[in-house]
């Protein structure tokens, strides 16, 4: 029965897979390009079976038309054309930022024509004439190999900034209800802003909504706060060759990595005004255009936004745009400060101190009650990224969290009932915190902002409010 099961398993597993590439398939477009009616016909009847656009064009000049008004995902295009070469053309398209797929035909085949096809981006190349079949497997084949590629990408990217929390830990009624919340929105469309304090979870939050609505494509991040405002823009729509200095070849944005998929705006209150006004077009119009470029592409992607700031009084002080802060806010979710959920400060050690010693090759030292009721006190400004590095260094130097904590002889600051209650604030709780870990980094607000998790923007607008210079 065992065997049975796994093999119904695997089958269910494997039926599965192709029904998704059949989807794929489906959304795809082609663009043939030939001098020879007969091939356009052969080809055209053949594919339009599978993709959902085929469009056939005589020459170079029919082909850039349709590309000017159509995105396509692979272009077969044979090498001898009536007007130009098919790889002069194509090698002047990679020029204008044309990174589409191609596969050239030829009936004139030879070793140096070979090389020039492969130097010009070609994905591979037939020899005329040639079955249906050979067409078909040379389709997949390129396709499989662009979708790698991008998941290639994504998977380096993610990897530089991977999250040790696997999952939203605790059982409170607080992050019950955020459970809640995530698993009713996920299947939706419909955009979500995430806020809370900078620290609790928001990026966990936005991957268990990505992993739970089904969308295909990937789970794209990126902290709009921690990118330069003139690098933004590149990095979220891609740019063209030459587009600015620098700029030595052309680039896709991370909208189009998340095509299908997810694109999560960390810190969305810090992104620049101009840049608000791209993003609320593109939201609007479902295609991004490159830098430097003048053609726009279709991309299908769901935005998680996140903040740690009051996008409202962001509005009504003018920093950010009234549009798009409604854009974002279709839905809402609040992430709850840790010290509002402090019953899930056992199982949150116990989930970091597993996994963090794993890494390290250390063992798990116990945590006595007293140490619990102690860390239960602090106040955790930093929340629960300030709580996984105190576990890590404690991991790391062999001693209590209570001892990494600033305030006291022991290094803890609690709730002291002999503060006066200025002293008892948040606001002075996270002003205490901030400094001690500036003062521990040397003044160096980069090397603290890092620590900290926040932005260096972040860190030098409170160290303003507070009139701390350096």
């Amino acid at each position: 029965m065992a065997c049975t099961t796994e093999t119904l398993s695997r089958k269910l597993s494997d039926a599965e897979s192709e029904l998704l590439a059949e989807s794929r398939k489906r959304l795809t477009s082609v663009l043939v390009v030939d001098d020879e009616p007969g091939i356009l016909s052969f080809l055209h009847k053949g594919l339009t079976t599978q993709f959902g656009l085929v469009e056939t064009a005589a020459d170079t000049d029919a082909a850039d038309a349709l590309l000017a008004r159509c995105h396509f995902d692979l272009i077969i295009s044979d090498i001898r054309l009536p007007d130009r070469s098919g790889v002069e053309w194509i090698a002047a398209l990679r020029e204008q930022n044309q990174t589409t797929p191609v596969i050239f035909m030829t009936a004139h085949a030879d070793l140096h024509t070979a090389i020039k096809a492969l130097r010009a981006g070609a994905s591979d190349f037939l020899l005329k004439p040639f079955r249906m079949e050979q067409m078909q497997s040379a389709i997949n084949r390129c396709l499989e190999r662009e979708r790698l590629q991008k998941e290639n990408f994504l998977l380096r990217r993610q990897v530089m900034q991977f999250n040790d929390a696997s999952g939203i830990i605790g059982t409170c009624d607080l992050i019950q209800d955020v459970r809640n919340v995530i698993q009713r929105v996920a299947p939706m469309p419909s955009t979500v802003l995430i806020h809370g304090e900078s620290g609790t979870g928001k990026e966990l939050a936005a991957r268990a909504i990505h992993q739970y609505s089904g969308r295909t494509g990937s789970f794209v991040p990126i902290n709009c706060g921690a990118i330069h405002a003139d690098l933004l823009e590149s990095e979220l729509f891609g740019h063209v060759k030459g587009a600015f200095t620098g700029a030595i070849k052309a680039r896709e944005g991370l909208f189009s990595y998340a095509d299908g998929g997810t694109l999560f705006l960390d810190e969305i209150g810090e992104m620049p005004l101009p840049m608000q006004t791209r993003l609320l077009r593109v939201m609007e119009d479902r295609a991004v255009r490159p830098v430097g470029g003048n053609r726009e592409t279709p991309v299908d992607v769901r935005i998680i936004a996140a903040t740690n700031r009051d996008l409202r009084t962001e509005v009504e002080q003018g920093n950010f745009r009234e549009d798009l802060y409604y854009r974002l806010n279709v839905l809402s979710i609040r992430m709850p400060a840790l010290r509002e959920r402090i019953q899930d400060l056992p199982q949150l050690i116990e989930h970091f101190a597993t996994s963090i010693a794993a890494d390290l090759g250390v063992a798990v030292p116990p945590i006595e009650a007293h140490e619990l009721e102690r860390l239960a006190q602090y106040e955790w400004p930093g929340n629960i990224r300030e709580l996984k590095n105190v576990i890590e260094r404690c991991l790391l130097l062999s001693h209590q969290p209570s001892q990494s904590l600033p305030g006291c002889s022991a290094g803890i600051a609690t709730r002291d009932t002999t503060h006066d209650n200025d002293d008892l604030t948040l606001e002075a709780a996270e002003r205490r915190h901030i400094l001690h870990v500036l003062d521990m980094e040397g003044g160096n607000k980069s090397a603290a902002a890092r620590v900290l998790g926040v932005s260096r923007k972040t860190l030098e607008r409170k160290c303003q409010a507070w009139g701390v210079n350096g």
